[in-house]
């Protein structure tokens, strides 16, 4: 079964950006940054940071919560402001007491 690569939505492009505007307003270089993560305990290269701020590559959450670190800020600050509230269906008790009740029998 052939893969296709995942597409970048309108949540990761505004993440791209948000990671390089930040960065770029801490007065921080791709490799400084990358230095400061992999200092963290999460690896990641010049490269790899590069192309997560230009969206092509995806930011998965461990990446975004140790980026987020790096740069000071919480890793909401570099999530769209309506991002939590996009799909919202169901309430946060109503989703905390269903996954409670699944972990708990």
């Amino acid at each position: 079964m052939a893969t296709r690569p995942l597409e970048i939505g309108p949540a990761g492009l505004y993440t791209a950006r948000a990671i390089e505007h930040m960065r770029l307003a801490l007065g921080l270089t791709q490799h400084q940054l990358a230095a400061r993560c992999t200092a963290m305990g999460r690896p990641m290269t010049n490269t790899a940071l590069s192309r997560t701020e230009r969206a092509h590559r995806r930011c998965d959450i461990d990446d975004l919560v140790v980026i987020a670190e790096a740069l000071g800020v919480m890793p909401t600050a570099l999530l769209p402001a309506g991002a939590c509230l996009a799909h919202r269906r169901h309430s946060g008790a109503d989703i905390g007491d269903r996954a409670q009740g699944v972990l708990l029998g």
